[in-house]
């Protein structure tokens, strides 16, 4: 799978470890900006995720910042992505079976590296159940589409 990734300068060593550990179980890892420890702005790495997922050019995408929720804001901007900030492998399971959700946003400062790696591992292989979910995640976008018409 192609999984694009993105951290700010707190989320950024875990980052780099987990590009390491998914390229080993054979992912294709994307990383649409460099990845530092510099003080950097999380919404530039949501936007540069989210693009590549909603573009196609990722399949998924895994961003981690201090708490993850500056991350999940900003990337649910990007129209067509649908991003959940999780913070143990049921909830990650749960975004993925219910909410058909294309990006995990995970936070460095309360995960430690090990509980990252599981979780992402976790949402990367558990599929979308479709069904009566598929109606309501197309809900979401619908209202995705509605808003961007009335911008």
């Amino acid at each position: 799978m192609i999984v694009a990734i993105g951290a700010d300068h707190r989320g950024c060593e875990p980052t780099r470890r987990l590009a390491d550990v998914l390229k080993k179980d054979g992912h294709e890892i994307h990383t649409p900006r460099e990845l530092t420890e510099e003080s950097t702005d999380y919404p530039d790495f949501a936007a540069a995720v989210g693009r590549e997922v909603a573009t196609g050019a990722a399949e998924r995408g895994v961003l981690v910042c201090g708490s993850g929720i500056g991350m999940s804001i900003a990337a649910n901007k990007i129209d067509g992505v649908r991003a959940a900030l999780v913070c143990d492998e049921l909830s990650a399971r749960m975004s993925r079976a219910h909410n058909d959700a294309n990006v995990l946003c995970l936070s460095a400062d309360l995960l430690s590296e090990s509980d990252i790696e599981d979780i992402v591992r976790v949402w990367l292989s558990e599929p979308f159940e479709g069904g009566r979910h598929q109606r309501r995640v197309d809900k979401i976008m619908a209202l995705e589409r509605r808003a961007a018409a009335n911008a």
